[in-house]
This record gives C-alpha cells, sequence and structure tokens, in this order.
C-alpha cells in the first residue's frame, strides 16, 4: 500500500477520510469548479482529486495548502493536515505511538535490533527489508516513516517523561544494513545517550545470567498509573493491562537493568563498537 493511499479496512481512517473528503467536495462545488478545474488550479490530476474525495487516496499536505488557498477556506482545510498525515500510518503504529505520548516513562528491552525509537532512517529500512515474506518498497517506506514519526516523543523535552533502554550487546554488533549503516546507527546511540531524561544500557553478551532470553518487551507507565506492557514474537505483538502480567515483565526489566553495565559504563562499550566499524 503506498503510503498516501487510504486504508480501507481501517476504521478509524475511515472516519477521517470520510470527514476530510466531505469537506473538499463541498468547498470545491460551492467554488463551482468541476474537478478538472480545481485539479488544474491546484497542480494536480483530475484523476487525483477524483481519487481523494472518493476517499481512495489521502491528500498530502501541499494538496490541503493548495486547496484551502484556491478555494479561499481561510485555514479550515488547512488545519485539517494533521489529522490526514496520522492515518497514513498503520493503526497499531497510530495506537502505539499514542500511548508512548501519554506515557511519563518508557522501558524497554531489546534483544534481536535496536528499539525502533532509537534506529536511524537507514538501519529502519534495513530492518524491514529484512522480513520475510518481503515487504514491497511502498510497504517498507510505510513502516519506515512510522517509525521515525514516533521518534519525534525523544524531542519532546517535558522533563516529566523519561526513558530507559537496555540493549543486548549482540543487537549493537549484529551488521544490519552494513557497515556503514551500523556505524551511523551506534553514533545515534551515543546521541541519545546524551540525553538527560534517557538511560541507555548494554546487557553485555559475557554476562553468565540473562533475564531477557524469551525476548524483546516495552513497559509503558501512564499518566493515570496504568501499565502497558507490549511483548514481541515472530508472528504478533501481545499488549497488555494485567497487572499479573504487567508485574512480571516489571520484575524482569529491574533484572535486566542490574544485570547490564550503567548507563556511565556502558558508553565505552558503545564507543569501542563504534571504533571496530571504523576499521
Amino acid at each position: 500500500m503506498s503510503e498516501w493511499e487510504a486504508g480501507l479496512d481501517d476504521d478509524e481512517a475511515g472516519a477521517v477520510m470520510r470527514t476530510v473528503t466531505r469537506q473538499l467536495k463541498l468547498w470545491r462545488e460551492a467554488a463551482g469548479l468541476t474537478q478538472a478545474e480545481f485539479g488544474a488550479a491546484i497542480k494536480y490530476g483530475e484523476e487525483t482529486v477524483s481519487c481523494v474525495e472518493r476517499g481512495r487516496r489521502i491528500p498530502r499536505p501541499e494538496y490541503l495548502d493548495a486547496a484551502d488557498e484556491v478555494l479561499g477556506a481561510g485555514g479550515k482545510i488547512a488545519a485539517m493536515k494533521k489529522d490526514v498525515a496520522e492515518i497514513r500510518y498503520p493503526k497499531m503504529v497510530r495506537d502505539l505511538k499514542n500511548l508512548e505520548e501519554e506515557a511519563v516513562e518508557l522501558c524497554a528491552y531489546n534483544n534481536s535490533v535496536i528499539h525502533g525509537l532509537l534506529q536511524t532512517e537507514d538501519y529502519a529500512r534495513a530492518v524491514f527489508n529484512a522480513h520475510r515474506p518481503t515487504l514491497t518498497e511502498a510497504e517498507v517506506e510505510q513502516q519506515v516513516t512510522a517509525r521515525l514519526a514516533r521518534q519525534e516523543i525523544l524531542d519532546l523535552m517535558t522533563g516529566r517523561r523519561v526513558f530507559s533502554f537496555v540493549q543486548c550487546e549482540s543487537t549493537l554488533r549484529r551488521p544490519m544494513g552494513g557497515r556503514m549503516v551500523m556505524r551511523q546507527q551506534i553514533e545515534r546511540l551515543l546521541e541519545v545517550a546524551q540525553l538527560r531524561n534517557v538511560d541507555l544500557q548494554v546487557l553485555p553478551l559475557d554476562r553468565e545470567v540473562n533475564s531477557g532470553t524469551g525476548g524483546s518487551f516495552r513497559l509503558l507507565k501512564l499518566k493515570k498509573g496504568t501499565t502497558v506492557a507490549f511483548s514481541e514474537s515472530p508472528l504478533s505483538s501481545r499488549v497488555t493491562t494485567d497487572p499479573k502480567e504487567t508485574t512480571v515483565l516489571d520484575i524482569r526489566y529491574g533484572a535486566l537493568r542490574a544485570q547490564a553495565l550503567s548507563p556511565q559504563d556502558s558508553l565505552p562499550l558503545i564507543e569501542k563498537v563504534l571504533g571496530e566499524t571504523r576499521t
């Protein structure tokens, strides 16, 4: 599915699209313009205008800006850009992004790849390109765009949201995308580790005890006191708020933090791996 093609099986996205397309059509008809005339005025083809008004294609921000200006909407059409941009991401990604924005603390353990919030664009692309069965180019780009959009949360710097990441050393040494991609990825880890609201720890491979062999997981502690746990498997991701299960993962995460190097002691190991990518 192209990044800007509407997913017809997504009820939430469908509701947004119906509102947007209805408004676009009403404004166009009120201006007395045919689809062809309107398309020419905003420098889009008639077929694109038709696809947008039928809810088959998500209008890009520049489309809405042009429509707002040509139709004299005074910002009413342009104001829909944020909602429209959000629905190009898969529903699961939107839900996760919303939960991450609500969280006051995010804790994550990863033993296969670098956590999504820490990934560079090229590393994320390499991760999705490695999927089997393979994803189409459009699907890869959609997933990469969605992943990068989630990373905005790291830049909010409200002082009230904290992040804790424990990465198995294997994720630093697995050359996803090749040496250059990994070099840039590890440099990115060192940058993020400098943020005051981020603790980044590495669990060395030589540790005799590793409480995370069961797989990657994350914990989101929300403002209202609820803890949401995500556990990952090859075919699906499981979400739960059951206190019995979130408590187990909370205890496991505490053990992993104790087994890992401290944030300060993790930096020399990350820098050592970075140096190895340069040789």
